[in-house]
């Protein structure tokens, strides 16, 4: 359909105005560029500033516009405009009743010789960082737990009050547009609603491309600095615990994934594990330097993402020069505003969105603690809740939860029976799946507070365990039929991908606690014969303490493995292995059920060949198995992986001894 005259007319008008308005600043610029040299008359002012003289001062004149009960944003985390905040910390007499509003910041307060904070104004910030720790304490910031991206909205219709803007941004391009750089976050809806914008222009801040860009039109004052930008890695704590934290990530992401990271240790650690990954992508609130190596071996491709296919999406940056100096002009990364990145739709319809928090606690229940450690808040929030609640909706998402499994001192378990005083729920039950430490990975969507439990007691500290499980007994968590039997960490290496004839892929790993339901479930697909064969008995169900003998072992003595298809979030157990060792004889017993339209291919053999290997790496001397006389695929197996096969009657049953 034609559009009406008039309005092509209007838009015809307006796109000309803006080429008359674009090729008169052009014309300045070059203009300024030429003459810039010439004047001699104070300090060279940079070509590309030369346009705002008048909006040029110094952070000591501009800060002097603040007035007294001014509510002033403070900009994020490497973009933190330092010298501004400095200025304002210095002015005498000081504004009385300001307030600075804040995300994270670096420095945004000083530390005094003491470890005081120094400060002379009050604080709301909206994360509690290494800064701001001490003076929320002492009630010189309040802390507000919201997810940040829920801010803007609340700036925008004054429900979060603000006046002044401190941002920092790059040099001006030959459009008059500045770049926020790697902190867009919550500062465009700060721009847009204070009455007084003062940036500090850095020559050394990236152009990060994207929705980023803000006119010098829209800033009061321009403060040049040129300093480096801010960088930030994580400390250097390669610990076993963190490395294997981060390979539990590592093993549950799928190719094709797209990535929110966070600034975890644990999320950026798992990255490392990736290398063998095909078309990951990034859709986070925040990147790190840890992006860099998949990038540079062509995994960040991006190509199966929903959501802006082929472009790292982010909406701020803590790394070092490396990740900034990628960044700048590079429209492979695109910048956006918090709430824009966090948008419900988008984040539920990207491709296999895989979203990552670390907590200080959970209870047995699932209820995350993320923002208080020790009963003093620290860090917050942020995004989290946005992008958990993103992956699981996500088609082949994966929402994750990790923690190390006791405090610092290695006694304390952070996962408890309940979350103690001082440690608030951030992230409640009905929204946690997946939960990792380095004793393996629970998933709890779904599942009954019982299930839960078990699951949770299963990846504490083994030293943790006993005092977990009798006090989940007292609050009725578990019944008095739940047994607790491994202490030792889900054994990871044991997976293994297997194939069967027909080409279908199954997943043979070590059986645990939380299989109860699925080995019941396979139990009754099996027929009348096969449960006869395998418990030489006509049963009609399994008690949940037969289902604890078949799954909840020790793992030493008593081994048991399962063959799994699906999802790791809701597998099909398939098959069922088991060998119980007889210390007097340092035989095994073995039994095996597996599912009737899954034999036939060979999964049978697959499993005692893998408990064959198994127990003869833990020094077993051979397998014991009484089976029915007739149980001619049972015998087969046997004379297929041992030489010496004994088999010995006992009328209606043999007894078949095969020595590794």
């Amino acid at each position: 359909m034609n559009k009406p005259l008039e309005s092509t007319s209007q838009n015809n008008a307006a796109a000309g105005l803006l080429s008359r308005l674009t090729q008169a600043w052009k014309g300045r610029f070059a203009s300024a560029e030429a003459t810039s040299d010439l004047d001699d008359s104070g300090p060279a002012v940079d070509p590309r500033l030369a346009l705002c003289a008048e909006k040029i001062c110094s952070a000591q004149v501009a800060v002097t516009q603040i007035k007294p009960g001014d509510h002033v944003f403070v900009g994020t985390a490497c973009a933190t405009p330092r010298a501004l905040v400095a200025a304002l910390e210095a002015l005498s007499p000081a504004p009385q009743d300001v307030e600075l509003l804040h995300f994270l910041t670096d420095s945004a307060v000083q530390q005094g010789a003491n470890g005081r904070p120094q400060t002379k104004y009050q604080h709301r910030c909206f994360f509690v960082g290494q800064d701001l720790r001490s003076a929320v304490k002492l009630g010189l910031a309040d802390y507000v737990p919201i997810s940040i991206a829920r801010v803007p909205q609340l700036i925008a219709i004054g429900r979060i009050p603000l006046d002044v803007a401190l941002i920092q941004v790059s040099m001006p391009d030959e459009f008059g547009y500045v770049s926020l750089g790697v902190s867009v976050d919550i500062a465009p809806a700060a721009v847009a609603k204070a009455r007084l914008v003062i940036a500090e222009v850095n020559p050394q801040m990236p152009r990060s491309m994207g929705d980023s860009m803000l006119h010098v039109g829209e800033i009061d004052w321009l403060v040049p600095v040129d300093t480096p930008v801010i960088e930030y890695t994580h400390p250097a704590q390669q610990t076993e615990v963190v490395e294997k934290i981060a390979r539990y990530i590592g093993s549950i992401i799928d190719d094709g994934s797209t990535l929110q990271i966070g600034l975890g240790r644990f999320s950026n650690e798992a990255l490392k594990y990736l290398t063998d990954r095909q078309d990951l992508g990034i859709h986070s609130d925040v990147i790190t330097d840890a992006i860099i190596p998949l990038l540079e071996r062509g995994i960040l491709t991006g190509q199966r993402k929903s959501n802006q296919r082929g472009k790292i999406v982010s909406s701020f940056a803590m790394g070092t020069r490396r990740l900034y100096d990628l960044i700048d002009r590079n429209p492979m990364f695109s910048f956006q505003p918090i709430e824009a990145v966090c948008d419900a739709w988008t984040l539920g319809s990207q491709h296999k969105l895989v979203s990552v928090t670390q907590a200080f606690a959970v209870d047995l229940t699932g209820q995350v603690c993320v923002d208080q450690y020790q009963g003093d808040f620290y860090s917050g929030i942020a995004a989290q809740a946005e992008f958990l609640q993103g992956a699981s909706r996500s088609p082949g998402g994966k929402a994750i939860i990790c923690l190390a499994s006791t405090e610092q001192d290695g006694l304390s378990s952070r996962i408890r029976p309940t979350l103690l005083a001082g440690e608030g729920v951030a992230i409640p039950r009905s929204d946690v799946h997946y939960v990792i430490t380095e004793y393996g990975i629970a998933y709890l969507f779904g599942k009954s507070i019982r299930e839960r439990a078990v699951a949770m007691i299963q990846i504490a500290h083994p030293s943790a365990r006993p005092a977990l499980f009798e006090q989940a007994q007292a609050l009725g968590y578990v019944s008095g039929e739940q047994t607790l039997r491994n202490l030792l960490a889900y054994a990871v290496e044991e997976e293994r991908q297997l194939q069967l004839k027909d080409k279908r892929p199954v997943l043979l790993r070590p059986a645990c606690p939380s299989d109860g339901e699925g080995i019941r479930s396979l139990f009754h697909q099996l027929p009348e014969r096969d449960i006869y064969t395998r418990f030489f008995r006509r049963l009609r169900g399994l008690s949940n303490r037969d289902v604890q003998r078949l799954c909840n072992l020790n793992s030493q003595t008593e081994v048991g493995m399962v063959a799994c298809v699906g999802t790791r979030e809701n597998p099909k157990i398939v098959a069922h292995a088991m060998y119980m060792v007889d210390p007097s004889t340092n035989l095994a017993e073995t039994a095996f059920m597996v599912h009737p339209d899954w034999q036939g291919q060979g999964l049978g053999a697959l499993l005692q060949k893998r408990m064959s290997e198994h127990a003869k790496a833990r020094g077993v001397r051979g397998f014991v198995a009484e089976v029915l006389a007739n149980n001619e695929h049972m015998i087969k197996l046997a004379h297929g992986l041992a030489d010496n096969v004994q088999i010995e009657s006992l009328g209606s049953s043999i007894k078949i001894t095969s020595l590794l």
